[in-house]
């Protein structure tokens, strides 16, 4: 993963249990639509399978990491599929021990200010902050008072209608799910509405 690049646009979309069938054109779709990194759940069925087949229809061109990695047997699994970057729910020493060691980018997941600091101070990249639509822009706000040099990413709840509020709150990156890839839209392989979608999410964050 480029951080640098992750940095200029600093979007992330989650896909979760995404059928293998679909990752091709999905893969077009995001690409088209402005979107440059991407998170494959680990928890997706044939998840080893489904980054491997994202990181080839990419062809470069998306950064393309694993999520939802709960041990050391889900992290080389991600790593040998081609993820390069890792992003988990809550933070997992021997995840983070093993990710600072050998320099991989890595995104725990945390809440509140004990666990968000424990998360900056074990080597986070940046803290995934979730769930952040709970709490809304303004906790980032909050938390950036005794936190002004912890990067926050925003994941849960975020959307192109209030993407400008969570970066003005203090969050330094957002991420985004099933806000977007619906399992409606997937399983009738609406990508025009998701191509719509995400360059809509990707011009309001860029206008940050």
């Amino acid at each position: 993963m480029d951080i640098v690049k992750f940095k200029k646009m600093p979007v992330m979309g989650i896909l979760r249990g995404t059928p293998i069938d679909l990752i091709e054109p999905l893969v077009e779709t995001v690409i088209s639509a402005g979107l440059t990194t991407i998170e494959i759940a680990m928890n997706t069925k044939d998840a080893d399978k489904v980054i491997r087949k994202a990181v080839k229809a990419a062809r470069g061109r998306l950064m393309i990491g694993a999520g939802t990695v709960l041990d050391l047997e889900l992290l080389k699994r991600s790593l040998d599929s081609g993820a390069t970057f890792i992003v988990t729910p809550v933070l997992i020493d021997e995840v983070m021990d093993y990710c600072e060691k050998n320099v991989i980018p890595v995104f725990p997941g945390a809440l509140t200010p004990t666990e968000i600091y424990r998360a900056w101070s074990a080597g986070a990249t940046m803290v995934k902050v979730f769930p952040a639509g709970f709490f809304g822009p303004s906790y980032f706000n909050e938390l950036k008072g005794p936190f002004n040099n912890i990067g926050l990413m925003a994941c849960g709840g975020v959307t192109a209608g209030n993407v400008k509020s969570y970066f003005a709150g203090g969050a330094s990156a957002v991420a985004f799910g099933s806000s977007i890839f619906k399992k409606d839209w997937l399983d009738k392989k609406y990508l025009r509405k998701i191509a719509r979608s995400v360059r809509k999410l990707v011009t309001e964050a860029a206008k940050r």
